[in-house]
């Protein structure tokens, strides 16, 4: 578990770079498009789509990535609660004991 939140906070970490890129790109092109003309303004436009692009394909990886964490954390759990049965009905009846005795003391 310990690895898979790992390669969370190494994903969360490449989305926020990849972000603060786009954002950076974005402002680049603001900031030239008062002095750029005709071919220069052309040129900045297609560095753009092809910025935008590149920043649309890595979020469907870490989309596509995050889904097949999220697919074989599942395919785990399924595994242990066959395995397991009554270890993770306890787990679950305590859970929901604990849960029930702090939304009762908030009331």
């Amino acid at each position: 578990m310990h690895t898979q939140s790992q390669t969370v906070k190494e994903i969360a970490k490449d989305i926020s770079c990849e972000f603060k890129n786009f954002l950076k790109d974005v402002e680049d092109l603001v900031n030239q498009t008062s002095v750029l003309t005709g071919e220069d303004l052309s040129l900045a436009k297609e560095k753009l789509s092809a910025r935008i692009g590149v920043a649309k394909e890595r979020l469907e990886n870490v989309g596509s990535a995050m889904g097949e964490r999220a697919r074989s954390a599942a395919h785990m759990t399924n595994e242990y609660v066959h395995e397991q049965p009554w270890k993770s009905v306890s787990v679950g009846a305590a859970f929901g004991l604990l849960l029930g005795f702090v939304l009762a003391r908030r009331s």
